[in-house]
This record gives structure tokens, C-alpha cells and sequence, in this order.
């Protein structure tokens, strides 16, 4: 709110409605170290916002060295220009760190995806192991919902990142017929794109904001729920990176908690609610809003900051992530072959008929987890099977590695893409 108090006596100086000296004794004193945070505090509750007492304080400052300068503090403003303006200047900043942040994390999951473009492990759907797919692809989704992420932001940025300045009612009368000027002179100083016109109660842009990270927030969920599975005990294909007191118990000397995934996912569990506030506050009234305004001041700054936690906290796990690939040979190994039924079934299909085939494997499959049995040996006792699969053919489909079908041009589809950007 100060650099919009400086840059707005700096802008009254380029349009002449108060010289270059008032402009200089104003920004001398837009210092955040001048001020009582305590009294801002106490006085913005009984003010309605806080920029009523910052104005004020800053006019007392402004007027003990220059009276005369003082009587030009917030010349033409109102609360909500210095507010929001002062929101945007803050979201220009965080919107830059987050996206360097996603390119440091983009970075990390490109090299997982390299590294481990052909690394097999169970598909997983509903929770139940489905066909082989590798690590390469899964990592895959994961960057690619990221990138989009980025492309989002990026757009965003562009909507937001405007000056809010209006006045009173939105039309600048305070500032006659330089009103304009003024704004455009303003605008400039702060690096900002001038809007058409003030949107003291036109939400949108603010409420994009939030629905834009809270789209990222719940990727980066998805990809932290993703981990945490793989890391179960039961699982073990992946786990977070060791360091001392990382994941710890108070009461179980053995556990190594995904405490990573864990800050990740709460921040996944709590944006969603603050993004459902800050679209219900869109909804204010004629020129400036009741409630609704109020209601954004805390929502935005904090699906900001847990964003922020849960980006670098997965950047984190991800770069020292742990992957046993040896695991996951051995998790593809749990049904004994019953997880490539799919690829059986489709070389039979070729020779009798999707339904048929499906049939047949689906009664061939029910006897191996029935029995006990591989599916192999069901496979090679099955007259039906037989009839139309070879010893050979039968091997060849139970293998893993023969039935990941585009996962690896998938891969490379993705890291092209990225070198293309």
C-alpha cells in the first residue's frame, strides 16, 4: 500500500497537481519502518480497512516535516485502490515465485521421467493392480499437469496483474479532468497494466487467482496421494528422502513417515474451502462491496502461502525421492500373472471375438485366484486357450515388458514438448 501511496504522489507530480517536491517529501516517508504495526492493528478494526490508518498515519508523517505536502497523501484515492492495488503488487511477486518454483519442480519430474522412461511397475485402477505401465509415464502425468499449471498462471498474470484506481465511486471525479492522466501516470509508475476501468466490485480477477493455484494445489495433491501410496509399507516402491528426524515417531522407533506428502495433502484438503470463499465473494454490491470485499483479505493470502508450502515441500520429496525399482518387479509378480489377462485377452480377441475372449479369461482368471494357481499354468491346462494361443504365445503375453504399449513414445512426447517451449 505504500509503493501505491508513493507511486500515486510520484503520478500527481507528472500530471501538476502537486509538485515534485511534495511528491519527494510523500515517498521519503512510504517506509513500512515508520509505522506502528500495533496502532494499524488496533485502528484498522475500528476503521473497517486497514488503509484508513495507514493513510492517516502516513499524512502525520508526511505533515511534521511538510504540512503542506500532507494535505496531498491519498489525493484522489480511495481504501480500496490502495488495498487492492497493494494486493496486486504482492500477487506479482508471488505469482513470480511460484513459477519458479513449478519450473525447479517441472525440472525435477523431467529427470524421473528420462530416468525411468522403461522402469515397470503395476498400473494401478480403483486401487487394484491393472496392466503394466512404467514409472516414465506415470511421472509423465504428473509434469505434464504441472506445465499446464505454468501456462495457467502465466495467463493469469496477465488478467491480474492491473492498477486498481477509481476513486470514491470508480469515476475520479476528485481529480477533475486529469483523472485519466493521473491513472495512466500511476499505472506506469508501478509497472502495472491500466485497465479501462476500476473493478472495485468485479471480483473476477482476484478469484481467477485463486481458482488457478487452487487447480495447482490439487494437482500437487494428487501426485503427494500418488507417492504416499507407492511408499506404503506394503507397497515400497518408492520413499521420501532420509534426513535426521524426518518422519519420525514419538511413540515407534522404526517408522519413516511421508511427512512431505503429508504437509501436501493438507494444503489440497484446506484450499479447495478457501477457493469456494473467494468465488462466493464475487457476488458484492453496486460499486463497492460489503462483506464480500473483507472476505478475500485473509482467504487470498493464505491459498497463497499454503500453495507455497506445498510446492516446495513436494519439490523437496521429489528430488531425493527413493525408487526401488526391484520392488516394483516384485509387485508385478503379487497375482501371478493374472494382471496381463488383458493382453491374453486381446491376442484371443483377434481370433474369436472381443466377448468371447473376455469370457473365457474371465473364467480362466477366477480359477488361478481360486486354486492358487499362476495363471500361467490355468492358462497352459485351458483346452479353449489352447485351441487358438500356442506354449509361446502364452509366455510372450504374460511378460510385463510386452504389454506397455505407447507408454514410451508417450514419454518421449512429453520431454519433446518441453524442449520445444
Amino acid at each position: 500500500m505504500l509503493d501505491f501511496e508513493s507511486a500515486l504522489a510520484r503520478a500527481l507530480a507528472r500530471t501538476g497537481i502537486a509538485s515534485q517536491a511534495t511528491a519527494v517529501a510523500i515517498e521519503s516517508k512510504c517506509q513500512a519502518s515508520l509505522f506502528s504495526m500495533e496502532t494499524l492493528a488496533q485502528e484498522a478494526a475500528l476503521a473497517g480497512n486497514l488503509a484508513i490508518p495507514v493513510v492517516k498515519q502516513l499524512t502525520s508523517l508526511v505533515a511534521k516535516s511538510d504540512e503542506k505536502a500532507g494535505g496531498f497523501v491519498h489525493w484522489g484515492a480511495t481504501s480500496q485502490d490502495a488495498i487492492d492495488t497493494g494486493t496486486v503488487l504482492q500477487l506479482r511477486d508471488a505469482l513470480e515465485l511460484t513459477d519458479q518454483g513449478l519450473a525447479k519442480l517441472c525440472d525435477v519430474l523431467a529427470g524421473i521421467c528420462a530416468a525411468h522412461k522403461s522402469t515397470l511397475l503395476p498400473g494401478r485402477t480403483w486401487l487394484q493392480q491393472g496392466p503394466p505401465i512404467t514409472l516414465g509415464l506415470k511421472a509423465c502425468g504428473w509434469l505434464a499437469a504441472i506445465e499446464r499449471h505454468r501456462e495457467r498462471i502465466h495467463e493469469t498474470r496477465k488478467r491480474v496483474l492491473v492498477l486498481q484506481f477509481g476513486g470514491a465511486v470508480g469515476t475520479l471525479a476528485a481529480l477533475g479532468t486529469k483523472g485519466p492522466a493521473v491513472a495512466a501516470a500511476l499505472a506506469e509508475e508501478l509497472k502495472l497494466t491500466l485497465p479501462n476501468l476500476p473493478w472495485h466490485s468485479h471480483r473476477d480477477r482476484f478469484a481467477e487467482v485463486a481458482t488457478t493455484i487452487g487447480l495447482l494445489v490439487g494437482s500437487l495433491g494428487k501426485i503427494a496421494r500418488d507417492l504416499s501410496l507407492m511408499g506404503q509399507t506394503e507397497v515400497g516402491e518408492l520413499a521420501e528422502p532420509a534426513a535426521p528426524g524426518r518422519g519420525g515417531s514419538s511413540t515407534m522407533p522404526h517408522k519413516r513417515n511421508p511427512v512431505g506428502s503429508a504437509v501436501v495433502l493438507a494444503a489440497s484438503i484446506r484450499v479447495p474451502a478457501l477457493v469456494s470463499v473467494m468465488l462466493t465473494s464475487m457476488v458484492q454490491e453496486h460499486e463497492r462491496g460489503l462483506g464480500g470485499w473483507h472476505a478475500e483479505w485473509e482467504t487470498l493470502p493464505e491459498i497463497c502461502t499454503l500453495a507455497a508450502g506445498a510446492l516446495a515441500h513436494l519439490t523437496t520429496v521429489l528430488n531425493g525421492l527413493e525408487i526401488d525399482p526391484s520392488k516394483m518387479n516384485e509387485n508385478l509378480e503379487i497375482t501371478h500373472g493374472l494382471i496381463m489377462a488383458e493382453a491374453v485377452a486381446t491376442a484371443l480377441a483377434e481370433k474369436i471375438g472381443r466377448m468371447p475372449a473376455h469370457k473365457i479369461l474371465e473364467k480362466a482368471s477366477k480359477r488361478s485366484a481360486e486354486k492358487s494357481q499362476p495363471f500361467e499354468k490355468v492358462l497352459m491346462e485351458d483346452a479353449e486357450v489352447r485351441q487358438y494361443l500356442s506354449v509361446e504365445d502364452i509366455k510372450r503375453l504374460l511378460e510385463p515388458k510386452n504389454y506397455t504399449g505407447s507408454a514410451g513414445v508417450m514419454v518421449d512426447r512429453v520431454l519433446a514438448g518441453r524442449k520445444q517451449k
